[in-house]
């Protein structure tokens, strides 16, 4: 990995500043993430960053090692999601968008695990794990969004093959993904019980993609399926396990979304105080004054309580099943880590912007490349809302 080109950093990773959360391969996994620099270009350029990710190992933290990925952690026999949450940090804090493009590999892989056929396609794994394929996930649609059980997008059995009609909509990746785990109902009748999870060939009959504009530059689109033809083998699983698939891969990702906001507010926040450490006003520099000091007192201790919650919701997802550590609360802490962890990476880098004054605006400034980017963070992988909802519902349902 080449030499960072970042400011003077003031913070440590999580890695570094909660030790007892992870173990010895997550801090030698940390320590070289901390060496990926902004000079990196191929972390820039979409079409590049899946195949750059592939050099740099990363991706083998997206399969299992008994799955031929594993690369830090050579026993595991699970996605680690601490791995994921080290990496998910360093690249949101030098590149987001490679972060964002990381994050849909693993979304448009997990599936392929989850269905237990992890030995039929162990040749489409092991493209992924060397950055060989690029990967999405599509599950929105127009009428779709948190409310999956109204999903249109439909699938039907004609010979040897699945004819899929629908349309879905805001999926990453769109444009440079070689495949697409396309969510479809298979039994209308049967409701969200009859959703299932498919793996469509982007160049497939009768599916076509147009790109959406955004105010960041990240490859999203839409996807039009219309007879789009794919063979019997594409069905992952069975039918009627779509949601189950789907259900399982955010699972496991969504604590990393927490990991992602935390290293873009880590980089807003060293990137305020070397600002303001330089900047001479009134005859002094903005770091004397006291208001600046507060402002980046409560920027430090806004992104530890949510870095704090991001790792303990990974280390309960990393304990085997049925230990005491995991189970009863895995839906709740992890919904606090990505709710709290967005919210407040939202407020920091605001406040960021805010303490750069008009240059926090101008195009190109890093600051205002982060008041971007963390937006769609607190909409996707399941909105604040709904983490509200995850929350209040569990602490106020009533034993049966």
């Amino acid at each position: 990995m080449s030499e960072p080109n970042h400011p003077p950093r003031k913070l440590r990773p999580s890695w570094a500043a909660f030790p007892m959360f992870f173990d010895a391969p997550h801090r030698a996994l940390g320590e070289e993430c901390e060496k990926i620099g902004d000079d990196d270009v191929a972390l820039h350029d979409p079409p590049r960053v899946i195949p750059r990710l592939g050099e740099l190992g990363l991706l083998q933290l997206l399969v299992p090692a008994n799955q031929g990925g594993g690369a830090w952690n050579a026993e595991g026999t699970a996605v680690d999601v601490r791995a994921l949450c080290v990496a998910r940090e360093a690249l949101a804090y030098s590149s987001p968008l490679a972060d964002s493009i990381f994050a849909v590999q693993g979304l448009g892989s997990h599936p392929i695990l989850l269905a237990g056929e992890g030995a039929r396609r162990a040749s489409i794994l092991a493209e992924v794990v060397r950055g060989e394929r690029v990967c999405a996930f599509a599950l929105t649609e127009p009428e779709a969004g948190s409310d999956v059980a109204s999903m249109r997008t439909t699938a039907r059995r004609e010979g040897e093959h699945w004819i899929l009609d629908g349309e879905k909509v805001f999926i990453s990746n769109v444009g440079i993904a070689d495949h697409y785990v396309v969510f479809a109902n298979a039994d209308p009748t049967a409701g969200k019980k009859g959703i299932s999870a498919f793996l469509v060939d982007a160049k497939s009959e009768g599916l076509v993609t147009e790109p959406i504009a955004m105010s960041v530059d990240h490859p999203l689109g839409r996807i039009g399926m219309k007879s789009c033809r794919v063979p019997a083998s594409a069905l992952l699983g069975e039918v009627g396990m779509g949601l189950r698939l789907a259900l399982g891969t955010l699972d496991v990702f969504r604590t990393s979304v927490g990991a992602a906001a935390a290293g873009m507010a880590r980089r807003a926040i060293d990137e305020s105080i070397s600002r303001v450490t330089r900047r001479i006003q009134f005859g002094k520099p903005l770091s004397d004054f006291q208001l600046t000091q507060a402002a980046i007192a409560e920027m430090a201790t806004e992104l530890d309580a949510a870095r704090l919650l991001v790792c303990r919701a990974a280390w309960e997802k990393d304990q085997p099943k049925g230990d005491a550590a995991r189970g009863k609360s895995d839906g709740v802490s992890v919904a606090m880590a990505k709710m709290f962890a967005t919210e407040a990476a939202q407020r920091i880098i605001d406040r960021g912007v805010q303490l750069f004054g008009g240059l926090g605006v101008t195009e190109g400034n890093v600051l205002d490349r982060l008041y971007r980017e963390i937006r769609p963070l607190r909409i996707y992988e399941g909105t604040t809302e709904i983490q509200k909802l995850i929350i209040g519902g569990a602490l106020t349902a009533q034993p049966r």
